[in-house]
C-alpha cells in the first residue's frame, strides 16, 4: 500500500534563493506551453459546440464545460498536491487535459456533442495546472514578494496564450484533410503540447517547492488535519481577508469568462472571420496576462485591497465598451483588452491576499477551495452566458457581468484593511 506522506526533504535557507529560481524558471517553462495549448482550444471552443451542436444557444456549453471541469478537479488536485505536493498535482493535471483534448477531436470527427462537453471538461485538467502553477511560484517566495512571485508566473503565459489563438487557422488547416471540422485541430494539437508540459514538471520540478516550503517552516510540520482541505475551508472562514480574496478571485473570472466566451460568436455575427477573432482573442489574453508583473508590483506596493478595487473599475469599463461595440470590432478588442487587465488584477490581488491571510499548513487546501470557487461560479456563467445572448443580447450579458461587481466592490470597502495574520506574513494589505 502507498504511503500518502512524501518523503521528508532535507534543505538549507541558503539554498532557498538558487532553489526558487529554479522553480520559477520550470514553472513559466510549463506556463509558455500550457498556455499555447489552453489558449488555442479555448479561442474556438463556442465555435466548435456550436457547429457540432446545430445551435447557437449551447455553444456556451463547451467553455462551461472546460471551467466546469477545472472546477471538479480543482479539489482533488488540491488534496494530492497536499498530500504528495505540487509536482505530481501538476503533472496528473496536464495528462487529463491532453485526454480531453483528444476526446474533443473524437467527439468532433463523430458529431457527437454530450461526448465533445466531456472532452471539454478533461481538458480543463489543463487550466487547472496553469492556475495552481501560480501557487507554486508563491510557496517559495518571501512575503513582501509574494504577489510579484505569483504575476511574473501568471506573466508566462503571455507567450503561449497570445499564440494560442494565432494558431488556431494553421492548426484548423492541418486537419483538414482528415475529414473532420477545422476548429477541432486546434484540440489536436493541444493534447501534444500538454502532454510536453507534464514530463517537462515530472523531471524538473525538483524538489518539491510545496515541501520545501514545510521543511523551512516548523509550524507546516503538523498533523496531516491541519493541512487537509476541512482545514483549508476553516482557515478560510475564520479570515475575512481570506473571504475577499475567495469572492475577488471568484467574481472576476466569472465576468471575464462570460464575457470572453461569446465574443467569438457576437464578432462572427457582425462579419468577423476566425482570423479577425483570434486576433481580438490574443489582445484579451494579453491584457489577462502580459501586464500581471505590473499589477504583482502594484499589490506589494499600494496593498491587496487598492488593486482589488482597480479590478473592479477594470472589469466594469470593459463590460460598458464591450456591450456598447456592436458591429465596431476595433471598440470589441479595446473592451476585450481591459476585461483582460481586470482579470489580471483580481487574480494577482485575490491569489496574494488568500496565500497571505491563512497559515502555511492550510494554504493548499485553501488554493484549491480558491480554485474551486472561483471556476465553478464562471461555469455557471458562462452556461448563463450562450442563453442570455440567444434570448437578450451580447450587451445584456455584459450589463449583467457588470451588476456581479457590486457585491465584491461592497465586500472590499468592509472588509477591514488590518487584521490578525500569520506571524511569517507582514500586513501587506494595509
Amino acid at each position: 500500500m502507498t504511503t500518502t506522506e512524501p518523503s521528508p526533504i532535507s534543505i538549507t535557507p541558503e539554498q532557498v534563493p538558487a532553489l526558487r529560481r529554479r522553480t520559477t524558471a520550470v514553472l513559466i517553462a510549463s506556463q509558455i506551453l500550457g498556455g499555447l495549448g489552453v489558449a488555442t482550444g479555448i479561442a474556438l471552443a463556442a465555435v466548435l459546440a456550436q457547429e457540432v451542436s446545430g445551435t447557437e444557444a449551447l455553444s456556451g456549453l463547451a467553455p462551461t464545460a472546460t471551467v466546469a471541469g477545472t472546477a471538479i478537479l480543482s479539489m482533488p488536485l488540491a488534496a494530492l498536491m497536499t498530500r504528495r505536493g505540487r509536482r505530481p498535482g501538476l503533472v496528473l493535471a496536464y495528462a487529463i487535459g491532453a485526454l480531453g483534448a483528444g476526446v474533443v477531436v473524437l467527439a468532433a470527427a463523430i458529431g457527437n456533442f454530450p461526448l465533445l462537453l466531456i472532452g471539454m471538461a478533461g481538458f480543463g485538467a489543463a487550466s487547472s495546472a496553469n492556475l495552481q502553477a501560480r501557487f507554486a511560484a508563491a510557496d517559495l517566495a518571501e512575503p513582501q514578494h509574494r504577489a510579484r512571485a505569483i504575476s511574473n508566473v501568471v506573466w508566462a503565459t503571455t507567450i503561449g496564450a497570445v499564440l494560442g489563438p494565432n494558431i488556431a487557422a494553421p492548426a484548423g488547416r492541418s486537419v483538414s484533410g482528415l475529414g473532420i471540422p477545422e476548429a477541432s485541430g486546434a484540440f489536436l494539437w493541444a493534447a501534444g503540447v500538454f502532454v510536453v508540459s507534464a514530463v517537462l514538471v515530472a523531471v524538473l520540478l525538483r524538489p518539491d517547492p510545496l515541501l520545501a516550503a514545510r521543511a523551512l517552516d516548523p509550524e507546516a510540520n503538523g498533523s496531516p488535519q491541519s493541512r487537509s482541505l476541512r482545514a483549508g475551508l476553516a482557515a478560510v472562514a475564520a479570515s475575512p481577508k481570506a473571504r475577499l480574496a475567495l469572492v475577488t478571485v471568484a467574481v472576476s473570472h466569472t465576468a471575464m469568462v462570460s464575457i470572453m466566451s461569446m465574443t467569438p460568436v457576437d464578432l462572427g455575427h457582425h462579419g468577423a472571420d476566425i482570423d479577425l477573432i483570434g486576433l481580438v482573442i490574443s489582445g484579451h489574453i494579453a491584457g489577462m496576462y502580459a501586464f500581471s508583473p505590473v499589477m504583482g508590483r502594484l499589490s506589494d506596493r499600494l496593498g491587496r485591497l487598492s488593486v482589488i478595487a482597480l479590478a473592479v473599475s477594470l472589469l466594469a469599463v470593459a463590460a460598458l465598451l464591450a456591450g456598447t461595440a456592436g458591429p465596431n470590432h476595433t471598440q470589441t478588442a479595446i473592451g476585450l483588452f481591459v476585461l483582460g487587465l481586470g482579470w489580471s488584477a483580481g487574480l494577482v490581488s485575490g491569489s496574494a491576499l488568500l496565500t497571505d491571510s491563512v497559515p502555511q499548513p492550510a494554504r493548499a487546501a485553501a488554493q484549491g477551495l480558491s480554485d474551486l470557487t472561483m471556476n465553478t461560479a464562471a461555469g455557471v456563467g458562462g452556461a448563463a452566458a450562450g442563453l442570455i445572448v440567444a434570448q437578450a443580447s451580447y450587451a445584456w450579458l455584459n450589463l449583467i457581468a457588470a451588476v456581479l461587481l457590486l457585491p465584491l466592490a461592497a465586500l472590499a470597502v468592509l472588509t477591514p484593511r488590518r487584521s490578525r495574520r500569520p506571524k511569517e506574513t507582514p500586513d501587506a494589505a494595509s
